[in-house]
């Protein structure tokens, strides 16, 4: 007995589903990290494939109707929507790591480094505390929701088998790069200022008093400095983050819509 429901052109439109499906779940924050198995990943997609597949069944062509190298072509469109996305996250949290870096190196860790479980690269150990404090907030905000209607909305912005990858999107993508290193300097211009001060107040104490070991006073001076105001400076880092974690819903329509 055949079902109607398990037709070969009804798994050939569950696949073009499970492939945008997929690249947005393997590039969203939390579950694209290597410290979550790839069983996971896949039971996930498979999933929310299954979920999604009703509802966008109608909307996809017949692939029957196009040739192997057009269809080929169209289901990297579909991978593509997917890592779009993603990617736009993706630059948050690098936007992170990377003033985590400025203000480890400011405080004079640039060899305290630690082994990233996430990237499997060295990084600094404050920028590694800064990105593990914006994943935890990122899952208190429900940011990962906003993953998960981002997958619906996509099939109302970019019917199946339809991305066009734009001048325009390619210029919002340069963009929002761009904005990333703005957004670093704005997280580490605290620290940064706090560290410039103390190293302009130990050269006036190195000239005014020679007979000092200014490098035996300024090393854990500046740790210390560094520390105290990365603690009180804490509450303005999240307010930060909640307004760039509600900022990404709009960034992915907009890109959406460019599709």
């Amino acid at each position: 007995m055949s079902l109607p429901f398990l037709s070969a052109e009804h798994a050939q439109a569950f696949i073009l589903v499970l492939l945008r499906v997929s690249a947005i779940v393997t590039t969203m924050p939390v579950f694209s990290e290597r410290t979550v198995p790839a069983t996971i990943k896949a039971a996930l997609s498979i999933i929310i494939a299954v979920i999604i597949f009703p509802l966008v069944a109608s909307k996809i062509p017949p692939v029957a109707q196009f040739h192997f190298l057009e269809l080929l072509f169209y289901m990297l469109g579909e991978v593509l929507i997917g890592i779009t996305i993603g990617f736009v996250s993706r630059l948050v949290f690098a936007a992170i790591q990377l003033a985590g870096n400025i203000i480890g190196f400011q405080m004079g860790f640039a060899i305290v480094n630690v082994i990233d479980p996430m990237t499997s690269g060295q990084v600094s150990i404050i920028a590694e505390l800064k990105y593990l404090i914006a994943m935890l907030l990122f899952l208190t905000v429900n940011g990962h929701h906003l993953f998960f209607s981002a997958i619906a909305q996509s099939y109302e912005f970019v019917a199946p088998l339809s991305f066009h990858f734009s001048g325009q999107l390619m210029q919002l993508i340069f963009d929002m790069s761009k904005e990333m290193f703005v957004i670093a300097i704005k997280i580490g211009a605290p620290i940064m200022a706090v560290m410039l001060f103390t190293n302009v107040g130990l050269g006036v104490v190195a000239r005014t008093v020679p007979q000092m070991n200014i490098f035996i006073v300024g090393f854990p001076l500046q740790i210390s400095m560094g520390l105290l105001f990365l603690g009180l400076t804490t509450p303005l880092f999240i307010r930060t983050l909640q307004g760039m974690f509600s900022g990404l819903e709009g960034k992915i329509i907009m890109l959406m819509r460019l599709m």
